[in-house]
């Protein structure tokens, strides 16, 4: 019998860390299986364990060259100073030990979950160790040393000939992904993002649309600094809608970093747990309607891994097995468990406070630019339709 939903997960998916004070910790993983775990919602059945990419399958998105310096770099044959052509030693993206074999696991694990999805073992997947969207074919970029998104839509064109829709919310641009895919037809990608005015990347303005064969299956939409959920909603929902109606994908690939939150200390948008709780119903929905169900997702991005990354991240896999909406408090023994630990004091509901923050005077303007931007970035599937 079909399984609904698979979590990809292994304890050594954590071997993952750049260092103790480094934003991107993949303890977050283990916050939110634990969170999973009190309200009953995942059992050890559910649990796929990741398995290594072979250096074959990385090679399907990264230069060769580049994977040995990843292993040479890892076991201290190499110094950060020879590294930093390949974006490794930067201060983003540190040398710490091992970095091939756990950044292998990280893209093993998306692999293992396109796997499920493809060969028809489970409806859904869920891998949220991957969503490593800026690394590059030759380079690190951003903590991102294997691009797992990337390997894992090439492995898909290569072993199931996959027509494939990726779906990125991270508030950072998932530029990775989008020039790798920047002049094949059979592949769309789709960001919704920060602007890059004032944010890393800096890339995914609404006028990178693909390139040759690829024009046109490029979508990026910049949200202003400041969005609130209901402009950021509103552009999810529109975009989607459209861009799945005009790509008619096999497949539905959603990237889910949870650092469009007011809290995250590196972006500037103004989102709250409800963008949270429909950005991975709205994807169901259209994966249902689209691709027979065919939806597999990540992780990504979220650097508040205390008080949003956890309750976020569970969201999905809630969703992706039909469970009610979690509401009210979080688990007391949860709470208790991991507060001595955090330096923030938790939020101790699914929902958040309201209001979480004070009024913005600009709102009615952002809104407005957003809507603008909006009508701007559909206007190749909009003029197609006339």
């Amino acid at each position: 019998m079909i399984k609904n939903a698979v979590f990809v997960y292994s304890p050594e998916q954590l071997d993952y860390k750049f260092s103790e004070s480094h934003p991107f910790n993949h303890k977050r993983l283990l916050l939110t299986m634990d969170l999973l775990r009190k309200i009953d919602s995942i059992s050890d059945d559910d649990i796929v364990p990741a398995r290594m990419a072979t250096d074959e399958e990385i090679a399907l998105a990264h230069d060769e060259k580049y994977i040995d310096i990843v292993k040479q770099a890892g076991h201290g044959l190499l110094t950060p100073a020879q590294c930093e052509s390949y974006g490794i030693g930067t201060e983003d993206t540190p040398i710490f030990p091992n970095m091939h074999e756990a950044s292998s696991l990280l893209v093993g694990g998306t692999l293992q979950a396109v796997d499920y999805v493809m060969q028809g073992k489970s409806r859904h997947a869920l891998n949220l160790g991957g969503g490593l969207h800026h690394g590059f074919h030759g380079r690190a970029s951003g903590f991102c040393i294997y691009n797992d998104s990337s390997v894992a839509i090439k492995y898909m064109q290569k072993k199931y000939n996959a027509r494939v829709l990726y779906v990125d919310t991270d508030a950072h641009h998932g530029d990775g992904v989008q020039w790798t895919f920047y002049d094949d037809p059979n592949v769309c990608t789709l960001s919704i993002h920060e602007t890059g005015r004032y944010l890393f990347p800096g890339t995914g303005n609404v006028t990178e649309r693909g390139n040759g064969q690829g024009y046109g299956t490029s979508f990026n939409f910049p949200l202003d600094a400041f969005t609130e959920d209901e402009s950021f909603l509103e552009v999810y929902e529109q975009a989607m809608r459209e861009v799945f109606e005009f790509f008619k994908p096999d497949v539905v690939f959603t990237q889910n970093g949870a650092d469009a939150h007011y809290f995250d200390p590196l972006t500037h948008l103004y989102g709250t747990m409800k963008i949270y709780q429909e950005i991975p119903k709205l994807a169901h929905k259209l994966a249902h309607e689209y691709c027979d169900g065919k939806w597999i997702a990540v992780g990504g991005g979220g650097y508040d891994i205390w008080r949003v990354v956890p309750r976020a991240w569970s969201l999905i896999w809630t969703e992706m097995n039909d469970l009610p909406l979690p509401t009210g408090p979080l688990p007391k023994e949860w709470l208790e468990k991991w507060q001595t630990e955090a330096p923030v004091p938790f939020i101790p509901t699914w929902e958040d406070p309201n209001p979480l923050y004070e009024a913005i005077p600009r709102k009615a303007e952002i809104e407005e630019k957003n809507a603008q931007m909006l009508t701007k970035a559909l206007h190749i599937i909009r003029n197609e339709r006339k």
